[in-house]
This record gives C-alpha cells, structure tokens and sequence, in this order.
C-alpha cells in the first residue's frame, strides 16, 4: 500500500480544508454530517499533484480525460439533497466515478456504495485510492453507467455526476419504491438542471428542479 499525504500542509493543510467547508456552509449547506465528512477527506489526493494547491478552492478542475473532480458546494449540495429524506442510507449506486471524490464523501456516509466508471484508467486510480485511503465499503466496477448496476439493485439512492439530455430509465428502474436519485440533466454548453427523481410507484416516478449546474456530458462507455 501506498504512503498517502492525508495531513497535507500549506495549501492542502487542515486549515484551508477548514475554510472551504465554511464556504459551503457559507452557500447554504446545513447538514452537519455532509460538511463533516467533507472537512476530514484529504481532497488533493484526488486530482493531480500539479494542481494539489488548488484542491481546496470551491471549483471544479480537470482530472484527465475530459473529466472534472466537481465543485467542492455541488458534492456536498447534491449528497445533502440524497440524504434529506432518509439519513441513514444502506446502499447506493454512483453513476461516474471520476476522481472518485464523491464516491469517498458517500463513503463516509452511507453503509455501501456501488459506483460505476466506464473510462478505465479513471476506474483503476480510483479503485487503488479508495482502498488506500481504508473504504472498504465502496465497490469501484468498470462498466457503462448508462446501464446503471443492475447487480446491486433496488438502490435506496443514485447520484449521477455526468448530465445525460434525458433521464436513463434503466436507473429509474434500479430505485426502490421511494428511492431517490439525484441527476444533472440538460445539453452540454446549455442550461443543466440539477434534479430530484423519486420512484413513487412501480411506473410512475416525480420530478423536482433545483438550481443550474455544469457537468460533463453523460457518455457511453468506448468499450
């Protein structure tokens, strides 16, 4: 296993991580078990060394790929409007790995996660970081998020962190009855809107906006 730097100094010390989760607070985040998750993960182990100085600012930064570890206010919004209904979540699947930073902030939370990346070196570094940093109740699968993970279904939850032009119903279908998902969706250099999908029924489901984000385009896998 690998020595990782959790304690950070200078710019990725305590400290800064401290005052971007005040930010957050700040933007309106409030629940209390989100922002303390967020204020112990070491963020700059996320992204590249090159840009780790960076890693505590409120902002999205690319990791390769054409991707991005997302802003630090739209991970913690988005897990907050997840868990607002049922704190205490017992399995939940991440459309998009990435950086696999969102991944880690559930982690803490929840007691499993299932989260899907379809561009492999991405899948492979997460899956290395996750175990080095001691989840050892997040599972990092290789696969095409179109599809979900139908293995570990019905979820309590999915959060997506790519913005598909439409609601994947193969997702909808992996939500319990009262299940909830939180998905970006829209056209990429368009508006995006950050949705709540409930499944009230077994063929009927509810819709609630939220405010306007930007994401990376939701992509089949290359496989």
């Amino acid at each position: 296993m690998r020595e990782l730097d959790i304690k950070g100094i200078g710019m990725t010390s305590q400290r800064t991580r401290n005052r971007l989760v005040k930010t957050i607070e700040q933007l309106g985040v409030k629940d209390k078990k989100v922002l303390r998750v967020m204020r112990l993960i070491p963020r700059h182990l996320f992204m590249d060394e090159a840009l780790a100085s960076r890693s505590y600012e409120n902002t999205a930064l690319p990791i390769g790929h054409g991707q991005t570890i997302s802003q630090p206010y739209i991970v913690a919004r988005m897990t907050e409007l997840l868990l607002e209904a049922q704190p205490c979540l017992e399995k939940v699947l991440e459309v998009g790995t990435g950086s696999a930073y969102q991944a880690a902030v559930l982690g803490g939370l929840v007691r499993h996660l299932d989260t899907v990346e379809r561009i492999f070196p991405l899948y492979a570094q997460a899956r290395t970081l996750l175990y080095d940093l001691g989840y050892r109740n997040v599972q990092v699968h290789y696969a095409d998020g179109t599809w979900g993970w139908a293995k570990g279904a019905p979820y309590d939850a999915i959060i997506v962190t790519a913005a598909p032009a439409n609601i994947p119903t193969a997702l909808i279908e992996q939500l319990k009855i009262g299940g909830r998902m939180v998905i970006p969706v829209g056209q990429p250099q368009r508006t995006q809107r950050l949705q709540l999908v409930t499944r009230i029924s077994e063929h009927s489901h509810t819709i609630k906006n939220y405010e306007s984000v930007v994401f990376v385009p939701f992509l089949k896998s290359k496989q």
